[in-house]
């Protein structure tokens, strides 16, 4: 009989043997949430339809077309383009996608929508495979047939192979054909807060720190207005909102552009896709303030200080215009004039620093990681005794060690942080603590003596 082995918890073992165990030895854990995700719902000609769907930044790049129907450089891609300036990571939901797929005889489109029609399919002989054929799908752009799927050597439907834009509905034995249109796709129904309901609802269980909304519909920016506020509040997912034009709406999780763009035939709300890339990216360690806007659409700036200064107390995030006549920059550069939210009502419990949101991203950040750090290490794992709760002060304590190592918080000590307590009931832990977020220069005030 083979000696006794294995792990132990008690030393109550009765066989002879050796019983070890295998632990880490404890140390301090740290995982900060990335940023750099962010999130829209759009009207779109092509895509995916009824769910959500991400597109990374160089997924984008690469593969605009098969996504959103168009390449990277079409005038319908310039909002995305200015979202992805910034964004690392978007998750999208297109609200028309109720709409009817293009077909023919030979295929369906893959997507329902109006960009479906541009699509065709040909059948020629295989001149290298007698008795079989070159089927080529072809998408109309300006006019001009370019194919994006060739596939040679097939003889019957079964053969052939979807792609990124159709599926092939034709069975049986091919036979040569020209180029035929596809047909009959549209976009759907008219856009309603009813999708905006269904685009929330699946976007929730999401990580992202932005939602962008650049419409205008007062009925649309409520409702998204208060689900920032009930995830915020109630389920601890920490994002902003970025909208245009939306006054007095008085909340840290709402940011409210008030500058529109003047290019004909664009939204005037535009400069929210650059935003929602810019404040998603945005590292706890840095503001907007002052960050130039390289994007493509034509700022309206042409506002006087004191309405610069009457929209900072009304917490609408500002562009201006900055020139540098020293350096011979006399045109000047769009920048944004100060990285603030809506929120305007402070109180001694929620004072100015709400209202910045480099000091919301500190604490959000905050919020996400503690309780990455609680959930996956101590819910259900550790006891809630002073040992347990210690492991957990110690984590803390590296976490923010962290934070002040890239300057995102300031004057902290490990004293700063106590040790948490066990809370009402037996299973709960009770911390409270203060941190001290860093904000970025933004004024000087000079007093020089001639001597």
């Amino acid at each position: 009989m083979a000696l006794g082995g294995g792990i132990w918890l008690f030393q109550n073992k009765k066989l002879p043997g050796t019983y070890i165990n295998f632990v880490s030895k404890e140390r301090a854990s740290v995982d900060i949430a990335d940023r750099g995700y962010g999130t829209m719902a759009l009207e779109l000609d092509w895509g995916p339809a009824g769910q959500i769907f991400r597109v990374d930044a160089d997924t984008f790049q690469t593969d605009c077309q098969q996504i959103f129907g168009y390449d990277y450089g079409h005038d319908s891609m310039k909002g995305l383009r200015d979202l992805f300036i910034n964004l690392k990571t978007g998750y999208f939901y297109r609200l028309n996608g109720d709409g009817e797929k293009a077909k023919n005889e030979i295929a369906e489109a893959l997507y329902p929508g109006l960009r479906g029609n541009d699509l065709s399919v040909a059948i020629q002989d295989d001149v290298d495979h007698e008795g079989k054929f070159i089927v080529t799908t072809y998408l109309k752009t300006d006019g001009v047939l370019k194919a994006v799927d060739e596939q040679d050597n097939v003889a019957t439907g079964e053969e052939l192979a979807a792609n990124d834009y159709v599926k092939f509905i034709k069975t049986g034995d091919l036979t040569a054909t020209a180029s035929t249109a596809l047909t009959g796709g549209t976009n759907g129904s008219e856009v309603t807060t009813a999708n905006y309901q269904d685009y929330i609802e699946l976007i929730e269980p999401y990580y992202f720190n932005c939602l962008g909304y650049a419409g205008t519909d007062s009925a649309i920016q409520s409702l998204l207005i208060n689900f920032v506020k009930r995830c915020r509040e109630d389920s601890g997912a920490k994002f902003q909102v970025i909208l245009y034009g939306k006054e007095k709406a008085n909340y840290e999780g709402v940011i409210s552009i008030k500058n529109n763009v003047t290019d004909a035939g664009e939204e005037p709300g535009s400069l929210v896709y650059w935003l929602t890339g810019a404040e998603a990216s945005c590292a706890i360690n840095a503001s907007c303030t002052n960050k130039i806007y390289d994007g493509e659409y034509t700022v309206n700036t042409a506002y006087k200080q004191y309405e610069l200064e009457q929209a900072i107390t009304d917490g609408l995030l500002m562009f201006h215009n900055v020139t540098d006549a020293v350096s011979g920059n006399v045109e000047g550069d769009t920048r944004v004039l100060k990285d603030i939210n809506t929120f305007t009502e402070f109180t001694k419990d929620k004072n100015e620093d709400f209202s910045f949101n480099q000091v919301i991203r500190v604490l959000d950040n905050a919020a996400i990681d503690l309780a990455r750090l609680f959930n996956r290490t101590y819910l259900g794992k550790v006891q809630n005794d002073d040992q347990g709760r210690l492991a957990l002060w110690n984590d803390g304590v590296a976490l923010f060690e962290n934070y002040q190592k890239v300057r995102a918080i300031q004057n902290f000590v490990a004293d700063d942080l106590p040790v948490p307590t066990q809370g009402d009931s037996k299973d709960s832990v009770l911390w409270t603590f203060e941190i001290q977020p860093t904000v970025c220069m933004e004024k000087l005030y000079c007093t020089i003596y001639v001597a």
